[in-house]
């Protein structure tokens, strides 16, 4: 399927609000908890999709201006950010995570119609659009609203957004075909997520 801007900017919003209704109800035990990234508690995840949002703001901000303004200073710099951020009081976590939000939206929604155009570069170090930031973002609060195991799901997210997941992640995979099933469980298989489809041959990881 095709996606629009506008497509993209209201998965942003449905996941941005999905997201940030599990945070809110994460007390301090809670949020010490493993989520659904081996490895990771959830202040990671939340610390993760809250400095993801800043740093997309960075690329609105080079699209604004023409000031080039990377995602993240270096891979080192991202990664020392979320242990840092996983180190907040829950309060202050919670806080960064409705901000840097709330800052994205602000940023995208002054930002010109014609500067959506202009071309970024992600942390992956690919040359985009403007208007792909809207999608980058949407995949992060959607699929990581699922990893923080609160009990949220793939079938709870869009259908139009699992479609073009769908559609992204095997372009990405460089996959011919997928296994047939619900498409929740194959956006959740091609997402490298538990699945429950039959037969599917193992996968990589993916976000």
């Amino acid at each position: 399927m095709s996606r629009t801007l506008a497509d993209a900017r209201h998965w942003m919003r449905q996941g941005t609000k999905l997201l940030l209704a599990s945070v809110d109800g994460l007390d301090p035990a809670s949020y010490d908890a493993a989520g659904g990234l081996p490895g990771w508690t959830r202040t990671h995840l939340v610390a993760h999709v809250a400095a993801n949002a800043d740093a997309l703001g960075n690329l609105v901000h080079w699209a604004a201006t023409g000031e080039e303004t990377p995602m993240y200073a270096s891979p080192e710099e991202r990664a020392a950010g979320i242990a840092r951020g996983a180190r907040l009081p829950a309060e202050e976590l919670t806080a960064w995570a409705h901000e840097s939000a709330e800052r994205l939206e602000t940023a995208m929604a002054v930002l010109p119609a014609e500067r959506w155009q202009a071309e970024v570069v992600t942390a992956q170090g690919r040359t985009v659009p403007a208007s792909e930031i809207p999608w980058l973002r949407s995949r992060e609060v959607c699929v990581h609203a699922v990893d923080l195991a609160t009990g949220i799901g793939f079938a709870d997210l869009p259908e139009e957004f699992l479609a073009a997941l769908v559609v992204d992640i095997k372009a990405k995979r460089g996959l011919d075909t997928v296994p047939g099933g619900r498409l929740p469980d194959v956006a959740a298989y091609l997402a490298g997520r538990p699945y429950t489809l039959a037969g599917a041959p193992e996968l990589g990881p993916w976000l």
